[in-house]
């Protein structure tokens, strides 16, 4: 019992001696947007998103149906209003996503990926506090519709075609 004690001690001072590490850092140099985030501030960026998502939310499934319209529609909103801050192949890179602190999330990645339907849907229809992340839904079913659409075209992004990627460009 002593030994455990020990140990979730020494635990405990190592994570303090980080975060104090990171914090000294941080005041020393500022909180300009253009340096990358340290640990400790993303692991808090992290846990903001996850944070944001409503517990009855985060294991829910998409309600709507995946069918081709429903991916040409979802495709056309993301060029139309989500390409300017994640890029319509979803990675982020554009002035705008690279500006964002903390930076707009390559939505390709596992890190993205892996989060449930109802995190992802959350996610955009509420926003995430202290990020650049805005809610877009206003609470209708159209609104909450519009974001599960969202959901598929994310899912979709690893495979998206290089046909669908110039259609996008248009509607930029």
């Amino acid at each position: 019992m002593r030994r455990r004690t020990m140990v979730i001690l020494g635990i405990t001072a190592a994570i303090a001696g980080f975060a104090a590490f990171d914090l000294v850092s941080t005041i020393r140099r500022g909180l300009s947007t253009r340096d990358e985030p340290k640990r400790m501030e993303a692991i808090v960026a992290r846990s903001m998103r996850h944070w944001a998502v409503p517990a009855d939310l985060r294991d829910a499934k998409n309600p709507v149906a995946l069918t081709p319209a429903i991916l040409t529609e979802a495709r056309e909103h993301w060029a139309d209003h989500c390409a300017i801050c994640h890029g319509n192949d979803g990675r982020g890179q554009t002035a705008i996503g690279h500006s964002l602190y903390p930076r707009a999330p390559d939505m390709i990645s596992p890190r993205t990926q892996n989060l449930s339907d109802g995190e992802l849907f959350a996610i955009i229809e509420n926003g995430v506090r202290l990020t650049g992340m805005p809610g877009w839904g206003d609470g209708t079913d159209a609104s909450k519709r519009s974001s599960w659409t969202l959901v598929h075209f994310i899912r979709h992004l690893p495979k998206i075609a290089p046909e669908e990627l110039r259609s996008m460009e248009a509607m930029n």
